[in-house]
């Protein structure tokens, strides 16, 4: 391919891409249930009330995927250094092609479109998961957290004379605790997934790819946690904020809690980000309204946040695909 077909084709497909993600956002909103009169509902709040909640949630935007930015420079500096700036423009353009994507893996195909070296590319999504897999923990244990609550607070079943009380609540704990040691072990011992691939003839060929895995030390991983800590504060605090200016009434910690719960639930049911919004209302409905009886404030909350931390991301995301040069001088 000579140079100047490359660069046609640079600017001819972040035109594209851009294009596309940009109606395909669009169109999806148009879609969204409950949408217009959430906006209305938090407009009229935001007039009343001021705007000081908002600018709160928006800086939270630019923290939150700011801290995401720092694991993934971490992660990936064994193949490349990279500036922060560029680790942060990655990570929208990973948001912007993760909304048509189930469970957001389009988001992988984003972040390596700043990878220099094609070589490098298959690799840098290994690391990618691994910055998936630590916030993946941290879910689970506030889920956990959230889920103790939940179910004494709220009974799961009626006491019957067959069981002993809270027996089906103990066996419940029970199990997700032994998942959730289960994963920090395999998290601390990323080694075990590159055995896997050497002892499957059918994955030998690709243990190259994975192998990066096992170059990230006990401090690295543990470091990765707190970012990952650190930023799951930081997108609960912004609903949080919201769910508070918009009326909702319940004490801060066990709305934390509760809606650890919710997203414990939206990161192990399988979703495609643009049309989660339905089910996260459903969800954040269901748990949040035992706390509060306030469900159009719960609704227009839930709409905000999925706003402001994804559909805006993934707009400016898809903006800086314009300037990516899919394809390299070399």
């Amino acid at each position: 391919m000579n140079k100047n077909t490359k660069i046609i084709l640079n600017y001819l497909l972040g035109a594209v891409l851009f294009t596309w993600l940009a109606y395909s956002i669009y169109t999806q909103l148009l879609h969204q249930p409950d949408l217009s009169a959430s906006l209305r509902k938090m407009a009229t709040t935001l007039q009343s009330k001021g705007v000081v909640a908002l600018v709160l949630v928006l800086i939270g935007m630019f923290l939150n995927w700011g801290l995401e930015a720092r694991k993934w420079q971490m992660l990936i500096r064994p193949l490349q250094e990279m500036s922060f700036l560029r680790a942060f423009s990655a990570v929208l353009t990973g948001v912007s092609f993760s909304v048509n994507t189930p469970n957001r893996i389009g988001e992988y195909g984003g972040r390596v479109l700043y990878i220099r070296n094609n070589q490098s590319k298959l690799k840098a999504i290994a690391a990618t998961a691994v910055g998936s897999f630590s916030q993946l923990i941290i879910t689970i244990i506030f889920g956990l957290s959230g889920l103790i609550f939940y179910i004494n607070k709220f009974p799961l079943v009626a006491e019957n004379g067959y069981f002993a009380p809270h027996f089906w609540e103990k066996i419940l704990v029970g199990v997700l605790l032994v998942i959730c040691a289960l994963v920090l072990l395999l998290y601390f011992r990323l080694q075990i997934i590159l055995a896997i691939f050497e002892k499957i003839p059918m994955l030998r060929k690709a243990r190259v790819f994975v192998q990066i895995i096992v170059r990230y030390s006990a401090g690295d991983l543990e470091r990765l946690l707190v970012l990952s800590a650190l930023r799951y504060m930081v997108f609960s605090a912004q609903y949080l904020i919201l769910l508070d200016t918009l009326g909702v009434e319940m004490l801060w910690w066990q709305g934390f809690l509760m809606n650890a719960v919710i997203y414990l639930i939206m990161a192990l049911v399988p979703t495609i980000a643009i049309a989660e919004l339905g089910l996260r209302g459903k969800v954040s409905l269901y748990f949040m309204g035992l706390l509060s009886s306030n469900s159009p404030a719960i609704i227009a909350a839930t709409v905000g946040i999925w706003l402001i931390n994804l559909i805006l991301p993934a707009v400016l995301g898809s903006v800086l695909l314009l300037g990516i040069k899919v394809f390299k001088e070399k």
